[in-house]
């Protein structure tokens, strides 16, 4: 087990390249010999995620996570096996009463901890220590997903467009017009663009670029990175009339909150409050564009208040363009997924669209059987 001096000691990934090679073939004859050996382990583990390119602050987190298991396993990590992964999920449920999500991180980071272990370091253990590693998690302790499919499965067509159409019809006639005009757009970005809601937070004036291609494209810089690795950015292209709200936004909105409208560091979507350091608007909060489209849903979509979030309407955008004929891997990229079985997750098409598109199919093959 790794000694107190390793979890007190604040160990960065960039002072790694001392380790030594673990390769050695010495036996392991004292407790220290034990807790160097396991600590090489944990380090080099580190070491290969700064190689993939991961941040600082995701490694940070995955070393705590798996010295949080050492300290409950209380002897090598080696000896881990199903059972103790077993106890530690659930100890992370009744007595830290850690929520799903993290206790689904967590498991996590020891999968990938232990097969980190197991490909690289398998021969090693096994000559020093004498034990086989295990993966102790598995199929059967591995903390599911606690959002269910049919929980996000968004509204349909009809109730998005009366939600929406209701609220553009009454933005003329709103009490504070601006930040109602606001919240319209960042809601339709998440409905027609399938950004995520701090994609759309982070926007500034230059990330619109109506010189590109055929109907302008939004570049995100703030997209979501995989496993720690950062911001991933892409170009979204304002198809399925994004051009036209963007037009709209910028020629008679924007200017309207305030002089840095020109400005291309001033953000898209801006707060009615002003940055005490450079004078222009302040950027939009979350909350804010949460609570804009939480009171649309209120007011002209009932039966959907506390159910329909930013989120729920990235599905839709992915189900609405899928539906509609965008094949899966634009909707992949549309959405900045890195794989494409993540994206399947967001299509949710009726029994008329599956019935649909059999037919279709069939004609298709009827087609090239009869030469026609």
């Amino acid at each position: 087990m790794i000694s107190a001096k390793y979890y007190r000691t604040q160990v960065y990934v960039m002072a790694l390249a001392t380790v030594r090679s673990i390769g050695f073939s010495r036996a392991l004859q004292s407790l220290q010999d034990e807790e160097d050996f396991e600590q090489e382990l944990v380090d080099q583990f580190a070491l290969a995620q700064v190689g993939a390119g991961l941040t600082d602050q995701f490694v940070r987190t995955e070393r705590s996570v798996i010295f949080e298991f050492t300290r409950f396993l209380g002897q090598p990590v080696w000896t881990a096996s199903p059972s103790d992964a077993d106890r530690f999920l659930t100890y992370l449920r009744q007595e830290r009463r850690n929520t799903r999500s993290t206790r689904e991180s967590k498991a996590g980071t020891l999968a990938r901890f232990f097969d980190f272990l197991i490909a690289r370091y398998q021969g090693d253990v096994h000559a020093l220590t004498g034990y086989v590693l295990t993966q102790p998690i598995d199929e059967f302790n591995r903390p599911s997903s606690s959002s269910s499919p049919a929980a996000r499965v968004p509204p349909s067509d009809p109730e998005v467009e009366t939600l929406f159409g209701q609220w553009r019809d009454a933005l003329p006639t709103a009490r504070k017009y601006l930040p109602a005009a606001r919240d319209y757009l960042a809601a339709s970005l998440w409905r027609r663009a399938g950004l995520r809601i701090n994609e759309t937070v982070m926007l500034d004036v230059k990330d619109w670029r109506p010189d590109l291609g055929d109907h302008g494209k939004l570049h995100i810089r703030y997209g979501k990175g995989s496993r720690g690795r950062g911001p991933k950015p892409r170009l979204v292209p304002a198809i399925n009339s994004v051009d036209a709200l963007l037009d709209w936004w910028f020629t008679d909105v924007r200017h309207q909150f305030g002089d840095d409208y020109l400005n291309p560091d001033a953000p898209l979507l801006p707060s009615e409050r002003h940055d005490q350091h450079t004078g222009g608007c302040a950027r939009a909060g979350d909350d804010a564009l949460r609570a804009g489209l939480a009171g649309a849903v209120e007011r002209w979509l009932p039966a959907w208040k506390g159910r329909l979030s930013p989120h729920g309407l990235r599905h839709y955008c992915a189900s609405s363009l899928y539906a509609r004929g965008l094949d899966l891997k634009a909707v992949q990229e549309l959405l900045g997924h890195e794989w494409l079985s993540t994206t399947t997750r967001y299509i949710h098409v009726h029994e008329n669209h599956v019935n649909h598109a059999w037919a279709v199919a069939n004609e298709r093959v009827a087609a090239r059987l009869t030469g026609e």
